[in-house]
């Protein structure tokens, strides 16, 4: 795994042209890496590449397990619409594994290293995106290496970390975040270098400190089943304490903006420009949304039949066709031009064009709030029904739904009520829409509560939902302390009771 490291920053560095006049063939790439390319520049590439990991395999891998969006085709069987089925292979999840270790939080190492003595705004956003990188890979795949995993050429072959163990340490990695973040002086701090919260450091500091105490609630949510008293105990003191700051808006959210420009677009959209057909928006939850007339539909889906104001998702098996709800403007931007519907009222991939600037939504408003909302039930600081609402809002709002319908939405479904096991399917049905497009957590809800009630596929190749990944084969094939491939994909991550 680390053997590629350099070899993949050098290659990263080539590929984006304010980096190109740092590398000269002349000299060893080590060395080059080590001191020419400036941290600046690490920064753009670990904020770009932690925003295309969510927009890209990992998100379609989660997506399709979760049932938001359905590998449907017009041809014969393709990629998706194996994984939909469950036919997920080791090699299908090489490409991430080695995103992740060998260019995101590669860089993001290197940036804490060079920083850790006079730049604490740098070492303190470095440190918080490797928490977040990891969490990603620690709920697909369970146990990875962390404690040796970043040392390149000083251990090639890392063994692996308990899950859990890496989540306790994630946790105080946020915390040396939030400390480092806070710091009053820094020789230099980010700007709009970062892709995420770009602008002046006298702006973004807020939203970065914001995003680390909603990001560990996040982290904390996860105990729910494992451990229920711990995640009150802390989400109690975070939530009680007086420095904690939480996301108070959509402007607040963790995404990345994206341009109507050729490969600076959205790889959401990218994706189904250049594999057309691959993907469609899933029977499951159009049904959940047309049971509520959810008015999120008119940008999560194309209407089908064209102008009938009603939606069709897909099915996994289903028979070959484009007559179905396709993936609309909320994933990827405005419409550009629309041609006309077949005979059918279905649409041709190429017959509506976007803009591709659907920004990838890594952590939302709405989210913090469905998280308050299930840490009240469970006894921690709040009004459950409070922020339930408030999480459907601020998911409406961000759709673009007008305010009246949004009150018409809430006055009918936004009241929790029953017990509370029947308001924590009410909180995470409603959760599970919102985070439309948003990577893993459909999938990681759904492992972690039972809700929704996903069912298996008709025509899947194994007994059950994967609850996790396959590890990569390059990891079996070249990391000699790797703890051999999983029996099935039935391997549950810690906090999966």
């Amino acid at each position: 795994m680390k053997k590629y490291s350099i070899i993949s920053i050098a290659f990263l560095s080539l590929t984006m042209g304010s980096c190109k006049k740092y590398l000269d063939i002349n000299k060893d790439p080590d060395s080059i890496l080590a001191t020419e390319v400036p941290t600046n520049l690490l920064l753009t590439n670990a904020t770009v590449n932690t925003a295309f990991d969510g927009g890209s395999d990992f998100y379609r891998f989660s997506t399709l397990l979760a049932q938001h969006l359905s590998g449907q085709t017009t041809g014969g069987e393709t990629q998706t619409q194996a994984w939909e089925k469950y036919n997920l292979q080791s090699a299908d999840v090489n490409n991430q594994w080695n995103s992740f270790y060998a260019e995101t939080l590669f860089d993001l190492e290197t940036i804490i290293n060079r920083s850790a003595t006079d730049a604490p705004h740098y070492s303190g956003v470095a440190k918080l995106l490797k928490a977040f990188n990891f969490h990603w890979m620690v709920d697909a795949w369970g146990d990875i290496p962390f404690t040796n995993a970043l040392k390149n050429t000083d251990d090639l072959f890392p063994t692996y970390d308990n899950s859990e163990a890496i989540y306790q340490q994630l946790l105080s990695l946020v915390d040396q975040a939030i400390a480092e973040i806070s710091a009053s002086e820094s020789s230099i701090s980010p700007g709009t270098n970062s892709t995420l919260y770009s602008g002046p450091w006298s702006a973004s500091q807020v939203k970065w400190l914001k995003l680390a105490h909603s990001f560990k609630l996040r982290l904390l949510i996860r105990y729910s089943k494992a451990d229920q008293p711990f995640l009150v105990n802390e989400i109690t003191s975070l939530v009680n304490s007086p420095s904690s700051v939480f996301f108070e808006s959509n402007d607040d959210n963790l995404e990345m903006a994206f341009f109507d420009e050729t490969d600076r677009q959205n790889p959401i959209h990218q994706f189904q420009v250049i594999r057309m057909n691959y993907l469609f928006a899933n029977a499951f939850l159009v049904d959940m949304m047309n049971l509520k007339s959810d008015p999120r539909r008119a940008s999560y889906f194309v209407e089908f039949p064209a102008g009938s104001g009603e939606y069709k998702g897909a099915l996994s098996g289903a028979p070959s066709s484009v007559n179905y709800s396709r993936i609309h403007t909320f994933l990827r931007g405005d419409v550009k031009s629309m041609g006309a519907p077949n005979s059918e009222g279905g649409f041709t991939e190429q017959a509506i064009t976007y803009t591709g600037t659907a920004p990838i939504r890594l952590f939302t408003f709405a989210e913090y709030n469905f998280i308050r909302a299930e840490a009240a039930l469970y006894g921690a600081p709040g009004d459950a029904d409070a922020f339930f609402k408030a999480g459907i809002r601020a998911s409406m709002e961000s759709a673009g739904v007008e305010s009246a319908e949004i009150d018409a939405y809430l006055a009918a479904n936004g009241t929790l009520a029953g017990t509370d096991e029947e308001k924590l399917q009410q909180i995470i049905e409603e959760k599970y829409v919102a985070n439309y497009g948003v990577s893993m957590e459909p999938w990681t809800d759904w492992r972690r509560t039972g809700y929704p009630g996903l069912q298996k596929v008709g025509n899947a190749i194994v007994d059950d939902i994967p609850r996790s990944l396959p590890y990569p084969q390059s990891e079996i094939d070249i990391n000699p302390n790797n703890p051999g491939q999983k029996p099935n994909l039935s391997v549950r991550v810690f906090w999966d009771k």
